[in-house]
């Protein structure tokens, strides 16, 4: 059965048509028009289990996300969700407070996750530092520039220093950037595109701020702890790395500006 017809088994209602949605480098959805009037975003591929997975733990925490309609053997629809180009940033505080609820349990998430050819280990870890320098740091050491990969293992044994060893747990977006947030009249309208795990909410904060620049006034309405701002160069190198290893030494500049940064 092919694509169409394997939605139209499932929602019970032909395609009508459809359209490629804007998306990241590494891919994007795709809109699918029912013939009952009904619109629905298609996402295909290995990964598509555990991305409706994460969705489902955001909207439980009562941050917005699509609704997850269906999800198996490849193929994810969900919610089609309408927006525009202006942003609330109050908005999305209020959003990340509700995503980044303190929760329990262990630093990690249940399954593995990817950015492309670059995998994402979520190994569970009662040690925050410890889960920071093996699952985002050390273990892009075989994959980049061996001058790079001893700086980031002189850096992954101070982070017992550096981190806080127990930050409280949170449910983390873990692609946090413009483009997976969807505003609607100003609104936050769905968080999307995922790569969720349980860990430290300033993650999320440092992969916004990587390329976005959000005003003062939406740090304040987050609360953050006291160092936040000394801790963000630490979480951004995890971006930086899987963009240096996706697109190569245009990033390279980046990755070793941080790691001098925090004097490694």
């Amino acid at each position: 059965m092919n694509w169409a017809g394997r939605i139209a088994a499932i929602t019970g209602s032909a395609v009508t048509g459809g359209r490629k949605l804007a998306g990241g480098d590494l891919g994007g959805s795709t809109l699918v028009e029912l013939d009952d009037g009904r619109r629905l975003v298609a996402k295909d591929g290995p990964l598509a289990e555990r991305e409706g997975a994460m969705l489902v733990a955001i909207a439980r925490t009562g941050a917005p996300a699509p609704e997850v309609h269906h999800v198996s053997e490849g193929l994810l629809l969900m919610e089609y969700i309408e927006a525009d180009e202006a942003k609330d940033w109050q908005c999305l505080a209020a959003g990340l407070h509700k995503l980044h609820a303190p929760q329990d349990g262990a630093y990690g998430w249940d399954s593995d996750y990817a950015f492309g050819p670059v995998p994402i280990d979520n190994t569970r870890h009662d040690d925050w530092p410890q889960f920071w320098a093996q699952n985002r740091l050390a273990c892009h050491g075989t994959h980049i520039d061996s001058s790079i990969a001893r700086r980031l293992d002189t850096l992954a044994g101070r982070l017992g220093d550096l981190l806080p060893k127990y930050p409280t747990i949170s449910l983390l977006h873990g692609d946090l950037w413009g483009g997976n947030m969807l505003f609607h009249e100003g609104k936050l309208a769905a968080l999307i595109d995922p790569a969720c795990y349980f860990g430290h909410r300033e993650i999320d904060v440092a992969m916004l701020t990587l390329f976005d620049h959000p005003p003062d006034a939406f740090f304040d309405a987050l609360e953050l702890e006291a160092g936040w701002r000394e801790r963000l160069p630490i979480y951004r190198l995890w971006p930086l790395l899987v963009h240096l290893r996706l697109f190569g030494n245009s990033y390279r500049g980046a990755v070793t500006n941080a790691l001098e940064v925090l004097g490694a």
